[in-house]
């Protein structure tokens, strides 16, 4: 077997496959055998007919077959071979089986090399997640409204037993523990931002492109989705999509270089995973408790 590589770029790599005659025959002989099995052939029973009628009859499905059995048999014996560490599955093309001799190109990009310096003891600011009171008065100047009450009116008793509280006290409790469960939903997201923006600071690598497109498909067609579901026209989608893609290929990179970064401090740090469980989100924890917290009142 031959095998050449060609860098591209400091990740991209092209492989070209020359597969001799006679591997290519003795594969082709084990999926003309698996098909000899099960074949129907006019005026045999099922399994009993030459292998040249087989050969006859299903030509076409044999090559397919063979194509599908040995060109990952071989890429994988290539890349091992050239000890090249793939990071996603290769891209293959230029086909071609002339003569008995199999050749192809795979494409990839391969594992880059993440250097992350200092993850422990990063520094972050969280907010407080205490409600003021004059928070607690604008959130209940826009029940008000949006109850069709006059911005001069005041909340009463009936109005909160109305919306199946006790009393008035009973809503404003209930009330100021749900806005301080959104303010420490938000300011924890605000804090693992604060985080990955340290982390891009102290990481160094080559982010792969392949996983980049992925990434992006992969959004494009979660924000399709969501349009669809607002009602929105294939066209008016097609529009949005048009132009927002440059922010969303940004933001593709930069899951796509989290990622790798997370993966490479849980690999440091001998992070186990669950079934379940993710990688990401286990090295993300680990980086929580090891920051320095710093609170403040804004």
């Amino acid at each position: 077997m031959k095998v050449s590589v060609k860098k591209i770029d400091a990740l991209r790599r092209e492989m070209h496959f020359e597969v001799p005659k006679e591997r290519v025959t003795k594969k082709m002989e084990e999926v003309l055998n698996d098909l000899a099995k099960h074949a129907n052939i006019a005026g045999f029973r099922k399994g009993k007919a030459p292998k040249q009628l087989v050969r006859n009859a299903h030509g076409k499905l044999a090559n397919e077959e063979t194509l599908k059995s040995l060109i990952p048999e071989v890429y994988q014996e290539g890349v091992l071979q050239e000890k090249l560490d793939p990071i996603d599955y290769p891209s293959i093309d230029q086909v071609d089986l002339t003569d008995g001799v199999l050749k192809f190109r795979a494409t990839f990009d391969i594992r880059p090399e993440v250097e992350v310096k200092d993850y422990r003891g990063l520094k972050v600011t969280k907010k407080t997640s205490e409600v003021s009171d004059e928070e607690l008065a604008k959130t209940l100047d826009y029940v008000k409204k949006s109850r069709g009450l006059e911005d001069n009116a005041e909340m009463t008793d009936e109005i909160a037993k109305s919306m199946g509280f006790p009393g008035l006290e009973d809503f404003k409790k209930a009330l100021r523990r749900n806005l301080e469960f959104d303010k420490e939903r938000q300011n924890r997201q605000d804090v693992e931002n604060q985080l990955v923006e340290e982390l891009f600071k102290k990481a160094s690598l080559h982010v792969p492109q392949s996983l980049v497109i992925k990434q992006l498909s992969s959004r494009m067609e979660d924000f399709r989705q969501r349009m669809k579901q607002y009602g929105a026209k294939d066209e008016d989608v097609a529009k949005r999509l048009q132009e927002t893609e440059g922010e969303m290929r940004i933001a593709a990179e930069k899951d796509v270089k989290l990622f790798l970064i997370l993966q490479k401090i849980a690999q440091e740090e001998k992070i186990d995973v669950k079934q379940g469980e993710s990688l990401a989100a286990k090295a993300m924890e680990f980086l929580l408790k090891e920051a320095k917290w710093e609170e403040t009142k804004s």
